[in-house]
C-alpha cells in the first residue's frame, strides 16, 4: 500500500492519513479473521472504533514525514506499517492513562474503561466497573503487542530493523518515563516550572513529534545531521503542542476538545500553566488554587475560581506567549533544516495545527 510521494512543493498529508487508516484497518482485520475465541471480536471490534473516533494522527504523518527528510522514496509498505504501529502504541497509552486519570470521556465518547463496563452487564455496578478497568488494561496490552507484531511484520531489511529498534526503545521509555513524573507531580501545587517542563518534554514533546520524525528517518537511511535537525525542530513543536493542551484542559470547550473541562483541575495536574500562576500568586489566589485544585468533587463554581486565577495572575498569557515563541522556534529550525521543500511546507502547517488549534 502506497500513498502519493511529494509533488513539486506540496506532500499530501490527508492521503498519508488515509493509507494509515487502510493499514490499521487491514491489520484488524485480518486479526479478526484469525481470532478463535468467541469473545475476542467485540475487544477488536472495540479496539477499532477506538482508533476510528477522531485521532488527528499525528505521530503517522511525523514518521513519513521524517521518511521524505531522510530522502525515502515513494514505496511506502514499509513506513506505512511503522506509522500506523505509533499509533496503535498510542492507543495503547491513551487507554491506559484514561484509566490512571479516571476520566469518563475521550475524544468526545466513553473512555476504554466506561465502555466496557457495559460488557458485564449484569447490574452489579462494582463488578462493572472492576470489569472495565481490567478490560481496558488488556485492551491497552493488547494495543501494544500489536504495535510490535505491525511493526516487525512488515518487509523491513536488517539494517532498517537495526536502525529503528534503539529509537523506538527510546521512545517508549521516554514516554514512561513522562507518565511516571506526571504520577509524581499530580495533585501537589508548587511553582516547580522545571518539573513542570519535564514532564511536557517527556511526555509529549518527544514522545509525539522527536520520536516519530525519527523513525520515518532512520527507515529511510537518514544520517545523524538529519536527526538533529528533525530534533530543532520537533522539540518545540512538542512543547507548544503540550502547552496549548494543557490550556484546552482547562479553558477549553468541551464539545469541541471531547474531554471534560474539570478533569485536569480534579486531579490537580501540576502543568506549566499551574506552576506559573503559583509563582505569582498573592497570598488569597494561592489559597483557592491550594485549596481546590485536586478535588475530586470541585464543581463549575470552584473550576472557575481557579480560572479566575489563572488568568488574574497572567499565567494564562504567559502559556500562550511561550507557544508563540517555541512555534517560531520551530520555524526557524525548518529554515536551516535543509528538508525537501515538500517536506518544509508539511512540517510547517503540522507545526500550526498542533499549536493553534481546539481540541
Amino acid at each position: 500500500m502506497t500513498a502519493p510521494a511529494p509533488v513539486a512543493d506540496t506532500l499530501d498529508l490527508a492521503a498519508v492519513r488515509m493509507a494509515v487508516d487502510r493499514t490499521l484497518e487491514d491489520f484488524l482485520t485480518d486479526k479478526l479473521k484469525r481470532t478463535d475465541v468467541d469473545e475476542m471480536p467485540e475487544l477488536i471490534g472495540y479496539l477499532g472504533r477506538f482508533l476510528g473516533s477522531g485521532g488527528k494522527r499525528l505521530r503517522p504523518l511525523l514518521c513519513v514525514c521524517g521518511w521524505y527528510a531522510a530522502g525515502g522514496g515513494p514505496e511506502l509498505d514499509v513506513v506505512l506499517r511503522a506509522a500506523a504501529s505509533l499509533e496503535l502504541f498510542h492507543a495503547f497509552a491513551l487507554i491506559h492513562d484514561d484509566v490512571m486519570d479516571g476520566s469518563d470521556t475521550r475524544r468526545g465518547h466513553p473512555s476504554a474503561h466506561r465502555a466496557l463496563e457495559a460488557v458485564r452487564g449484569d447490574g452489579d455496578a462494582r463488578a462493572a466497573e472492576w470489569f472495565g478497568v481490567s478490560s481496558a488494561i488488556l485492551l491497552g496490552d493488547l494495543a501494544l503487542v500489536w504495535s510490535d507484531e505491525l511493526l516487525t511484520g512488515s518487509p523491513m531489511t536488517a539494517g532498517q530493523h537495526h536502525a529503528v529498534r534503539p529509537v523506538l526503545d527510546a521512545m517508549r521509555s521516554e514516554v514512561m518515563q513522562g507518565q511516571y513524573l506526571d504520577l509524581l507531580a499530580t495533585g501537589k501545587v508548587t511553582g516547580d516550572l522545571k518539573q513542570a517542563m519535564d514532564v511536557v518534554r517527556y511526555k509529549t514533546a518527544k514522545y509525539t513529534v522527536e520520536r516519530p520524525l525519527h523513525v520515518g528517518a532512520v527507515l529511510a537511511g537518514g544520517s545523524h545531521a538529519g536527526l538533529e535537525a528533525c530534533t530543532a525542530y520537533a522539540l518545540p513543536v512538542g512543547e507548544a503542542f503540550q502547552l496549548r493542551d494543557d490550556l484546552l484542559g482547562v479553558f477549553g470547550d468541551p464539545r469541541v476538545t471531547g474531554k471534560s473541562d474539570l478533569d485536569d483541575l480534579r486531579e490537580g495536574k501540576r502543568t506549566p500553566l499551574v506552576a506559573m500562576a503559583v509563582q505569582r500568586a498573592d497570598e488569597q489566589q494561592l489559597r483557592v488554587l491550594k485549596t481546590l485544585l485536586g478535588r475530586p468533587d470541585l464543581d463549575a463554581e470552584g473550576a472557575g475560581a481557579i480560572r479566575g486565577v489563572l488568568e488574574a495572575t497572567g499565567a494564562r498569557q504567559r502559556v500562550e506567549e511561550m507557544i508563540t515563541d517555541r512555534h517560531a522556534a520551530a520555524l526557524q529550525a525548518l529554515e536551516r533544516s535543509g528538508f525537501p521543500p515538500a517536506v518544509t511546507a508539511a512540517l510547517k502547517d503540522i507545526a500550526g495545527a498542533a499549536t493553534v488549534r481546539s481540541s
